[in-house]
């Protein structure tokens, strides 16, 4: 496997598990096998990158910020960071809207598959939790995400990875003190956080030498602990609508990145590819933030100036996938229980997804959380809420899977976009290989 390159090798390993996986199902110890023996080891490589992500946005934020000459420069990334993410997250719900208005698809579902839908998920352990915890966040104020932003111990933000935006916080503010104290008093730690950082990269290339098995067992997963055939025939039309919404998303950024960072888009595709396939196989943003930066810096050429502030904070806040899953998920629902939604009601989808996708965790299965919150804004009946989860929680966990690859998809094309009008992406970039000093300890 060594010969190939890595998103082939990873594309071999997804392949791989999903042939493994329907072929455990023709055996009644099939699933059991895969979840205890297979299942494993999928979960060790998501701890492994959740296990680094806190040290290497630490790092790598203080490294970019200190090695900025003038603080003007990170005021100005910080504002073409946030308005480009609160543009391509817009333009993601209403192109959702747009998709979901044109084709229907809760049109088509009949009663009978509503009522099997409901009686197979509404009291599902997955929905309710996911009701209980939008719950929570609704009764939160207007300005609870810039309160919950601040964190009151540094140690417990940076023992959470749940905690992102703390973290970054945190980090911003020691690297902006860094700059103020002068060169020659920051210039220990500075050193201290510059190793750091080349530690932690390295520890991302070992961890990716195991990538394809751990796809290989996510995938065998999956695709063993998937539901009913036949209600996920049901919701094929609604799935398809999601779907084709996240490719021309996925347009969208090729196009942007051909506009304005003038770079193929095929070539910026295909450097990015196995964070890609990664985003794929773990449903998580955060989980794959360390081999994001990894190829957006290494292999696209984004300044670490850039890409350890724009990175981090798209992987908390920016999560166009799942707003544009928002818009279609809640226009389907309520065309599917003949609630009428009016102009007004979706203009409202839009500004409260907006918000919403700022304060959600970037976690497998947030998007339901969100959807609560967007259907509640628009006055659906609150008893039906369950009903409505129930609807989509089927297909909930193969979209969640696609629309993470349009969310770092997203970051990846912000952090260029940005990189080339600070002046901060560069031609050639140097990719550093797990075994370049291995001579030397060998």
């Amino acid at each position: 496997m060594k010969k190939l390159e890595l998103h082939w090798q990873i594309m071999l390993g997804m392949v791989l598990g999903l042939v493994f996986g329907f072929g455990m199902t023709f055996f009644d110890w099939g699933k059991e096998f895969v979840i205890n023996w297979i299942a494993p080891l999928g979960t060790i490589f998501i701890k492994l990158l959740k296990l680094i992500a806190v040290p290497l946005i630490l790092a790598s934020l203080i490294k970019g910020i200190s090695d900025l000459k003038d603080i003007s420069k990170f005021r100005n990334i910080g504002l073409r960071t946030i308005g480009i993410y609160i543009g391509t997250t817009t333009v993601a719900i209403i192109l959702g809207l747009v998709l979901v208005n044109v084709i229907a698809p809760g049109n088509g579902i009949s009663e009978e598959t509503i009522e099997k839908l409901t009686s197979t998920y509404a009291s599902d352990e997955g929905v309710t939790a996911k009701l209980e915890e939008a719950s929570r966040q609704k009764e939160s104020g207007p300005l609870k995400f810039l309160e919950d932003m601040v964190p009151d111990n540094a140690v417990s933000a940076l023992g959470n990875n749940q905690l992102m935006l703390q973290v970054i916080f945190f980090t911003i503010f020691m690297g902006i003190s860094m700059l103020l104290i002068g060169e020659k008093s920051a210039k220990p730690l500075k050193d201290f956080f510059d190793s750091l950082n080349d530690v932690v990269l390295k520890m991302v290339d070992l961890i990716m030498l195991s990538a394809p098995y751990a796809v290989f067992a996510l995938l065998a997963n999956v695709v063993v602990s998937s539901s009913d055939p036949e209600i996920l025939l049901a919701l094929l039309k609604y799935a398809g609508v999601v779907v084709l919404g996240l490719f021309l998303m996925i347009v969208f950024y090729c196009t942007l990145v051909s506009v304005f960072a003038k770079k193929n888009p095929f070539w910026f595709l295909k450097q990015l590819s196995p964070a890609q396939l990664l985003a794929f196989s773990t449903s998580s943003s955060a989980a794959t933030l360390p081999v994001t930066m990894e190829r957006v810096e290494e292999h696209i050429g984004v300044d670490k100036e850039v890409s350890s502030f724009v990175l981090p904070v798209g992987a908390t806040v920016n999560m166009d996938g799942t707003s544009l899953y928002q818009g279609i998920a809640a226009v389907f629902i309520a065309q599917a229980l003949s609630f009428d939604l009016p102009l007004s009601g979706q203009l409202t989808i839009v500004l409260t997804a907006l918000l919403a996708s700022i304060g959600t965790a970037a976690v497998p299965g947030a998007g339901m959380v969100m959807l609560v919150i967007v259907l509640e804004s628009v006055g659906f009946p609150p008893d039906k809420y369950a009903i409505g989860l129930a609807l989509i929680f089927a297909v909930d966990r193969p979209l969640d899977m696609l629309r993470t690859v349009v969310n770092v998809t997203g970051d990846a094309t912000v952090a260029t976009i940005v990189a080339k009008s600070v002046d901060k992406l560069h031609d050639h970039p140097k990719a550093k290989n797990w075994d370049d000093h291995y001579d030397e300890v060998k």
